[in-house]
């Protein structure tokens, strides 16, 4: 689709506050062209935040960013050419029509739908039969296909998405992020967020953010995952989970135990350790704990293992699925 070099995000030291809140801490990250680089971090992270300042929508308190070398606080008009913007919320018209919206949208960057068929046509066509319903009456899904077919109209070089996946279902998930695939075949320079971690090993790159501070560099979903310390075993019983935790919280050299699925991960301190020696420790002392039918096995740390642990909240129970 783009006869130039795709576009890059370079984002240096940004703070931005609100009030006493220090929203964005010296965040510093960079997109390479063409890359999908995905932000990963809890509710109140910064996430929407950081993207709200790219897409020029806040401005920051310090520190830069450009987007494909555009400064989004001097070069704003040129940059909202040149970036699509999905948000969180649903932010489209209700009231209008499928296709209203996107003739509303095209005109605001001074195109047409049809100029800009061609893009989203793979998205647009699912929807396209309810062209003539009102927004607002649209299903989860296609509610989904109709914001991102907006934030694409004007064939942007830069897709910005803040949590498009979240509250629609598994399988409208996964063919969005066969779009977003599609997308970056075209040279479309991808940055999402994401509280699904099946979804953030899809992307080139990520970064984890907690309290406006990133947690350790930008890299690899593999190389996330490594970030872990520690031995990880996975533990479970019938019976009380609770039980379980505080069993496993209060045996020797347990760094954090969480839940995981029907699991419990559990992260032993010491490293060098071989996972299966620490396995059946942790088996042992469940048992003697009188958790007759606890077992233990090792397992391979994830993203969310090195979020949790980077996080270092070992206290704090997780929810994973």
């Amino acid at each position: 689709m783009l006869n130039q070099e795709p576009a890059t995000v370079e984002v240096k030291n940004l703070v931005k506050r609100y009030g006493e809140t220090v929203a964005l801490d010296g965040v510093s990250l960079d997109v390479g062209p063409g890359e999908l680089f995905g932000l990963i971090g809890p509710d109140g992270a910064g996430k929407t935040t950081l993207f709200r300042l790219l897409v020029t929508v806040l401005l920051p308190d310090s520190g830069e960013a450009t987007l494909d070398g555009l400064d989004v606080v001097r070069d704003y008009r040129e940059v909202r050419r040149r970036v699509g913007y999905m948000p969180g919320r649903f932010s489209l018209y209700p009231d209008l029509s499928v296709e209203e919206n996107l003739r509303f949208f095209a005109s605001v960057f001074g195109t047409t739908l049809e100029a800009g068929y061609e893009l989203i046509a793979p998205i647009y066509s699912q929807i396209e039969p309810f062209k003539d319903r009102r927004a607002g009456a649209l299903s989860g899904g296609m509610k989904q296909k109709l914001a991102l077919s907006c934030a694409l109209v004007h064939r942007p070089r830069v897709l910005i998405l803040d949590e498009p996946t979240t509250g629609v279902d598994a399988v409208s998930r996964a063919e969005f992020w066969d779009v977003l695939a599609a997308l970056k075949a075209e040279g479309i320079t991808i940055l999402v967020s994401t509280p699904y971690m099946d979804e953030a090993a899809r992307c080139d790159r990520i970064a984890l953010i907690q309290e406006g501070r990133l947690l350790g560099a930008p890299d690899t979903p593999p190389a996330v995952a490594r970030l872990h310390r520690g031995t990880l075993v996975e533990a479970r019983a019938t019976g009380d989970r609770a039980a379980l935790l505080r069993a496993l919280r209060a045996l020797p050299h347990v760094a954090s135990a969480y839940a995981f699925g029907e699991w419990v991960h559990v992260t032993d301190e010491r490293t060098g350790l071989d996972a299966a020696d620490v396995a059946r420790d942790v088996a042992a002392g469940l048992a003697a704990a009188g958790l007759a039918d606890a077992e233990a096995r090792p397992t391979a740390p994830t993203i969310e293992d090195a979020f949790m642990d980077l996080m270092g909240v070992p206290e704090t129970p997780g929810a994973h699925g």
